[in-house]
């Protein structure tokens, strides 16, 4: 069995992780942390594990070190994980990081965009950004993976086969995203409150939000050069989902059947990405619930412009469910265990 512990236990993904992992055949779950919660039951804090979880949340541990682990998740926000990770620490078990802080290879960018100080660049070569269609062979092989955003995992599939295959002209690229509000986390804010977003929709952090570096840095490691995105996301007022519009120029010559052939060759076989029929719109509810994405695609010959639909669970594909099959794939599991159902409709 593989002993897991958790830090952040408490947030939208932690329970979503702590609730994934209590059902995984091959985990073991040895502790949950929390530093709103230390000290109280977990099935008092979130009453659906009454009576199949009833371990007690611990304050984080002050010696990670000494931690009997073979795999420790941190589900925290951005400036947290870098100054509790080390080297010694990696040599004894592997590390999944929910959060920002290993992400980007870059640490001026990582710090211009967060606005916080690294407190463990040494350690950034040795992350590997755990996208796990795209990045199996070196996640298999790390002790530190950086488990990708919501927004990014839904904006980078969509993107990579058209890159990957010069489909598109790389300096069209416009992404239109849109989040339920558990992406805002479960912290209080004004702006999640029921009655502010309810029955409206906006967008928010326009040419500023922290993905949009890590969606840029992906893109141009699949393009092999560099790329700029216009990235724009809203809030919609749903529990969770996240759709992804995205639109680019098409180049010369380039038909809908080379366009299917790029998708499938590169995702044709992925347990957890459905691509759809010709035409047909990604939706929301149709991955809630579990770890797909579903992408499809139309071609407006009117504009020589390819539109991409891409949508998951930000909770699951887009955070717990992406970070328990990094662990499949880092500790050689089947990948798709603990993770294989369907989504729940109507949710």
């Amino acid at each position: 069995m593989i002993k897991a512990g958790v830090i952040g236990s408490t947030g939208y993904a932690g329970q979503e992780l702590v609730r994934l992992l209590l059902s995984h055949p091959d985990v073991k779950i040895s502790f949950v942390s929390s530093k709103s919660y230390a000290g109280a039951s977990y099935s008092d804090i979130f009453p659906n594990f009454y009576k199949k979880m009833n371990i007690e949340c611990i304050s984080t541990p002050e010696d990670l070190s000494e931690l009997d682990l073979d795999v420790l998740f941190t589900a925290l926000p951005h400036g947290h994980t870098s100054g509790m990770i080390s080297s010694k620490i990696l040599k004894k078990f592997k590390v999944i990081d929910l959060g920002a802080d290993f992400r980007l290879k870059e640490i001026n960018t990582y710090e211009n965009w967060y606005q916080v100080k690294h407190e463990s660049p040494q350690l950034l070569p040795l992350s590997v950004y755990g996208l796990c269609e795209i990045n199996r062979e070196s996640i298999a092989k790390s002790n530190l993976i950086a488990n990708p955003g919501c927004y990014t995992t839904c904006s980078i599939l969509a993107i990579v086969p058209l890159l990957k295959e010069s489909l598109i002209d790389p300096s069209s690229i416009i992404i239109d995203a849109k989040s339920g509000v558990t992406g805002a986390g479960r912290g209080l804010d004004l702006s999640t409150h029921f009655t502010e977003c309810n029955e409206s929709i906006k967008a928010y952090k326009i040419a500023s939000h922290r993905h949009t570096p890590e969606i840029e840095e992906q893109l141009s490691i699949s393009a092999g050069h560099v790329i700029c995105v216009n990235f724009t996301p809203h809030l919609v007022p749903m529990n969770r989902g996240i759709l992804c519009t995205s639109y680019a120029n098409l180049k010369e010559g380039v038909h809908q059947d080379t366009i299917k052939k790029a998708y499938e060759k590169y995702y044709g076989d992925e347990p957890f990405i459905r691509l759809l029929p010709n035409n047909t719109p990604a939706e929301t509810r149709w991955v809630k619930g579990s770890n797909f994405v579903d992408i499809g695609f139309s071609v407006d010959l009117r504009t020589n412009r390819i539109i991409v639909t891409s949508a998951l669970d930000n909770l699951i594909k887009g955070a717990a469910g992406q970070a328990i099959q990094n662990m499949n794939i880092a500790f050689n599991i089947q990948e798709t265990t603990g993770l294989d159902h369907l989504s729940i409709f109507p949710i």
